[in-house]
């Protein structure tokens, strides 16, 4: 028998819904509340655990928000792009 592969465990095509605004909402929201708590109190020594606190907060505002949002953007989307 054949080893299984990394891409043996790939999710179903279904959760693609689910899982672009997870990483999306991971990965923006990681960086805007890293420039934000910059921003708000500069390189001070306790920079990084107040980062991580700020980014819990809106990681959990963001992704939820994503999943009621995106399909809002894919129909404007669709409005002002026109198909190929």
């Amino acid at each position: 028998m054949t080893e299984p592969t990394p891409r043996d465990y790939r999710l179903p095509a279904r959760w693609a819904a689910f899982v672009m605004p997870l990483i999306l909402s991971i990965c923006m929201s990681f960086i805007v509340s890293g420039i934000a708590t910059l921003k708000a109190i500069g390189p001070a020594a306790d920079f990084f655990p107040v980062w991580m606190s700020g980014w819990a907060v809106s990681w959990a505002v963001a992704f939820p928000t994503l999943l009621l949002v995106l399909p809002v953007v894919r129909k404007l989307v669709s409005v002002i792009v026109r198909p190929q």
